[in-house]
């Protein structure tokens, strides 16, 4: 039996970790007990999750005055003590109406553990594409898919990332966009707390594409669980050979590093996250010329923001088409949403492109 408890950021604030505390002072005869990521539903935070072979049992609004309880139903598989806690259908719903690329492994893994990731086919995709796929069949790969940048612009992924592997040069970027200042959202910061190794296997497999051997992550210093987490899967991913020289034998050699920015709105803009890395104030700039063309150091620099990246192994993993079944002709895939406000069911929610916002807050 494992005994998982939600700690994302929401979790945490809710108590999650005293929870946890709680289950590691009692006898839980023989039990694990592990932590995992936000699985979205935050509204009902802490989140506790048991799982029996293939048996789950949800508990939702945990305190650590039901710490002893779960651990009688770890000892007995008496469940009358836990049943109140245990997640209603309708709010089981809130997850069995989406259908979740981005965040398939959120609030599922162990962030912290890369053995989970690999467990989970992680790094497969990455495989793939240096073993298998040249750069151009990649870019081609995420053509088909229909993927365009989720930071809001909605520019084609493939687009950017074919105009920086044809710009001139032997030293080129990829930045990956963690600013996320717009207010009450959450989606990235959830990304990186829960699934961190997805991230670097999206940013891995960019940079393939495009030529770039450095990468950058540049997130907000208000997201410091999003920061250690990211900085734990670095430094295993480095320690497997995913990150560094010749990666999968391929030749292939490329790292990254993590840049805390001050929290300025304008930084989420590329041009000004640009000048904000090299020191200077975030501002924006004219374009053209296009960070494709000219931009970290005035390098060839492509700059995608969390989201996008983390669908990528994905699509490499199950092909361009299958991403591109879901949404519509103009918009393929799926979005992730952070709900909150003046609502019911405040969380995360992935459902596909023309779903409208009436079904997202009314039906989810």
């Amino acid at each position: 039996m494992r005994i998982v408890i939600g700690e994302g950021s929401c979790g945490i604030a809710a108590g999650a970790e005293k929870v946890r505390q709680a289950l590691l002072n009692c006898d839980l005869g023989g039990a694990e007990v592990s932590i995992t990521g936000c699985i979205g539903m935050c509204y009902l935070e802490p989140i506790v999750d048991i799982y029996e072979d293939e048996k789950l049992t949800r508990l939702v609004k945990v305190s650590p005055d039901d710490a002893q309880s779960i651990a009688d139903y770890a000892k007995t598989g008496d469940i009358s003590k836990i049943e109140k806690l245990i997640v209603s259908d309708e709010d089981s719903e809130f997850l069995t109406k989406q259908t979740r690329i981005a965040l398939r492994r959120c609030g599922i893994i162990n962030p912290d553990e890369i053995s989970a990731f690999l467990e989970a086919d992680g790094y497969t995709a990455l495989k793939k594409c240096l073993t298998e796929l040249t750069p151009e069949e990649v870019i081609d790969i995420i053509k088909t898919s229909g993927l365009a940048g989720r930071g809001g612009a909605g520019f084609p992924t493939w687009f950017k990332w074919n105009a920086a592997r044809q710009s001139e040069g032997e030293v080129k970027y990829l930045i990956c966009n963690a600013d996320e200042g717009d207010p009450g959202a959450f989606m990235d910061r959830a990304v990186i707390e829960s699934d961190p190794h997805t991230l670097i296997e999206g940013m891995l497999i960019g940079a393939y594409a495009i030529g770039a051997q450095h990468a950058v992550v540049y997130v907000r210093a208000e997201y410091p669980l999003a920061i250690k987490r990211l900085e734990i899967a670095m430094a295993q991913a480095r320690e497997r050979g995913y990150l560094g020289k010749n990666i999968f034998g391929s030749g292939f050699d490329f790292d990254i590093y993590i840049k805390a920015g001050a929290g300025a709105f304008v930084c989420g803009e590329e041009t000004a996250l640009i000048a904000s890395l090299e020191g200077e104030r975030g501002m924006p700039r004219l374009k053209p010329p296009f960070p494709a063309a000219k931009g970290f150091w005035q390098k060839p620099t492509d700059i995608n923001n969390v989201e996008t990246l983390a669908n990528v192994p994905w699509i490499i993993f199950n092909g361009g088409a299958a991403f591109g079944k879901f949404g519509t002709e103009a918009s393929k895939g799926t979005k992730v949403f952070a709900l909150a406000g003046k609502i019911k069911k405040g969380g995360l929610v992935e459902v596909p492109m023309g779903m409208t916002l009436r079904e997202v807050l009314f039906g989810i």
